[in-house]
């Protein structure tokens, strides 16, 4: 046959199942960077809703998205991988839909109604959670990093020498659940205080979550509609995850509650205040990659529920102020220099933590 009339043949397929929400993905690039070194001939598939697609590219560990819901049945790309990790949690429903596939070699944490986990390690329930996903993966043979979780800054157009506007201040107040949401009126607060500073606010938000974002401001005594040039701009709606990363790459601070902007600090290694509630911080909470400081009561309960929870209630304006204004003093600190987070410490509540499904 003539020489280059046969297509070369396609490189073998690594795919990976992680079909949750912004902080699981940005958690797991550690993980998934190590797969990339570790396997490199393999053309590595990350099952996950699309919205994460451009973050993913920003990772520089995932060559194609297969679009997917949590715990839906993998689509028809996903089939017939050389090999299939499950970064999406112990299973077993997960662990079955990834067997579904038919990969010809599957990876996931051991679970006893999945027989064919037996030989991979055990879960973990007091694991911080980019540390589990790494364990997992190195016993494929790749050497994680678990602080490997930064995202690329964003490339702009600026002269030689010249340094970003790092003044305001990115205010999140939204959370996919209720008992991760700090009241709107304590919000407001905030943000008056802020304001009182003299420092530009930006209130983030997904479109879902403009209208709070809106309430926020009011609350602050921003008038939008009569003071076009406040100092606090909604950018709630307006952004997709990309844009948000670099509206936070951009910070001089980041202050949200225990969601996936959280993570977007830690990814950019821009200074944070985080309000934990229901969740512990040692297992969701800021890594050592920037200057983050951690606010938690230390009450564990239900990360779901429809009210903002005890423990989260538990954390005064007070105490968010005085975090503040000791963030801000220390923001002239390279963003990269590692501070440990600082948690308000509290009688901790026990309580069990379910593990993913």
């Amino acid at each position: 046959m003539a020489r280059g009339t046969t297509a070369d043949p396609a490189p073998p397929r690594l795919l990976v199942l992680r079909a949750l929400g912004l902080g699981d993905f940005l958690t797991s690039v550690p993980a998934l960077r190590s797969l990339r070194r570790a396997f490199p001939d393999h053309r590595i598939q990350l099952a996950a809703p699309m919205v994460l697609a451009g973050l993913a590219q920003r990772s520089g560990a995932v060559d194609q998205m297969v679009d997917t819901a949590a715990l839906a049945p993998l689509p028809v790309p996903a089939r017939g991988a050389a090999l299939a990790v499950n970064l999406h949690g112990w299973g077993p429903e997960s662990s079955r839909l990834l067997a579904a596939t038919e990969p010809d070699r599957a990876w996931a944490f051991a679970h006893p109604e999945v027989p064919w986990t037996a030989p991979a390690p055990a879960w973990r329930h007091d694991e911080h959670e980019v540390d589990r996903w790494c364990r997992l993966v190195a016993g494929l043979g790749a050497s994680p990093d678990p602080t490997d979780l930064l995202l690329p800054a964003p490339v702009r157009p600026e002269a030689p020498g010249s340094v970003p506007d790092r003044r305001s201040v990115v205010v999140h107040p939204g959370a996919a659940s209720g008992a991760r949401r700090w009241p709107p009126e304590r919000w407001s607060a905030l943000v008056r205080f802020l304001l009182q500073q003299g420092l530009p606010v930006v209130l983030t938000g997904s479109a879902g979550e403009r209208s709070l974002c809106k309430n926020v401001a009011a609350g602050a005594g921003v008038d939008r509609d009569h003071d076009p040039g406040s100092a606090c701009a909604v950018l709630a709606g307006t952004t997709d995850l990309v844009a948000l990363l670099d509206v936070v790459a951009q910070a001089r601070l980041v202050i949200c509650g225990d969601t996936g902007v959280a993570h977007l600090a830690t990814a950019t290694a821009a200074p944070s205040v985080v309000l934990f509630g229901p969740t512990d911080p040692t297992r969701w909470g800021p890594r050592t990659s920037g200057p983050h400081r951690v606010l938690w009561a230390g009450q564990l309960g239900d990360p779901h529920a429809e009210r903002p929870a005890p423990g989260l209630l538990a954390i005064t304006v007070d105490q968010v102020l005085s975090e503040t204004e000791a963030a801000l003093a220390a923001a002239t600190v390279v963003p990269s220099t590692v501070v440990p987070c600082t948690v308000v410490p509290s009688t901790a509540a026990s309580a069990t933590v379910p593990a993913s499904p």
